[in-house]
């Protein structure tokens, strides 16, 4: 799949099947919208993404969200931020000059709640009358929803927000998680805890609050389950930056600079301060053993 990031002008690409949205995280939403264009491959059309916002901390990393649509059949993603450009474009303009003139799309899909153009005056129905003028063809689909709420980023962030891995889980298809390359700690686990292997979570990534969760870890060839902190350690000091350090149950390898993913089941309890490291090793076995009845459970 190839990834550009509009700076300026938008590429130009022959008949294209085109998506448009914020696609923070790709929820349940997002991939009817993207099977939609995956179907006008078979009419030769290109299958494109054009992801349309700005976020300062994103459900999903640039790479994971790339790897994600490349996954689903996705061709090109277009990142566009909401440069003034685009922020003052007139919605009839975005049509005739990017989708049209740029784009060449044949066929376009979108919620039916997407608005575009200045003052967010673009319309689904618009996009249907100005299609007919064109000749592109446009779909309009309702919202996934989760009982009586719509699907949506802003109901995701919330759940994230509040640590529900579960609901996370269902609105998005997939489990929160974090990855990247297994990293030195100061070795506290190891010496007076429970050992455990540290990542650094992009700084682009929007975490639940800081506590323990039980996890499951993914190695190149290796899975474990287990428990993990995300926070700043406060009882042995603090850390400057956040971590997510996560004790592996029934691992004795050392696994420093291994990429790991740790996907995020349940929320446990919040971070805290404990008086002392065998105050903090004995609420920490606690914690291992509810994880360990959560799996128990789960077979």
């Amino acid at each position: 799949m190839e990834y550009i990031r509009i700076e300026n002008d938008f590429p130009r690409i022959t008949h294209s099947a085109v998506t448009l949205g914020k696609f923070d995280g790709i929820h349940r939403g997002h991939r009817k919208l993207v099977e939609k264009i995956i179907g006008q491959k078979e009419e030769g059309a290109q299958a494109v993404v054009l992801a349309l916002g700005n976020a300062s901390r994103t459900i999903l990393t640039k790479e994971e969200r790339c790897r994600l649509l490349e996954k689903l059949g996705v061709d090109i993603l277009l990142e566009c931020p909401l440069n003034d450009r685009i922020r003052h474009m007139k919605a009839e303009n975005f049509i005739k000059e990017i989708l049209v003139g740029d784009l060449q799309a044949s066929y376009v899909a979108v919620g039916e709640d997407f608005r575009f153009g200045f003052e967010r005056k673009g319309t689904p129905q618009m996009l249907k009358e100005y299609g007919r003028k064109y000749g592109f063809d446009v779909e309009i689909l309702p919202k996934e929803m989760d009982g009586r709420r719509k699907i949506s980023s802003t109901f995701i962030r919330e759940e994230l927000s509040r640590g529900n891995m579960e609901k996370f889980h269902a609105l998005m298809g997939m489990d929160f998680s974090v990855e990247g390359e297994v990293e030195h700690g100061r070795g506290m686990g190891h010496k007076y805890l429970l050992p455990t292997t540290n990542l650094i979570p992009s700084g682009e990534k929007l975490m639940p609050p800081n506590g323990v969760y039980i996890t499951v870890s993914y190695f190149k060839e290796r899975t474990y389950q287990g428990i993990t902190n995300i926070g700043y350690k406060p009882t042995v000091g603090g850390e400057k930056f956040l971590g997510v350090e996560t004790y592996l149950f029934d691992c004795h390898e050392d696994l420093y600079g291994q990429y790991c993913r740790v996907d995020f089941k349940k929320f446990l309890r919040p971070e805290q301060k404990f008086t002392s490291l065998e105050a903090l090793k004995k609420q920490l076995e606690k914690d291992a053993v509810k994880g360990q009845e959560y799996f128990r459970k789960e077979k």
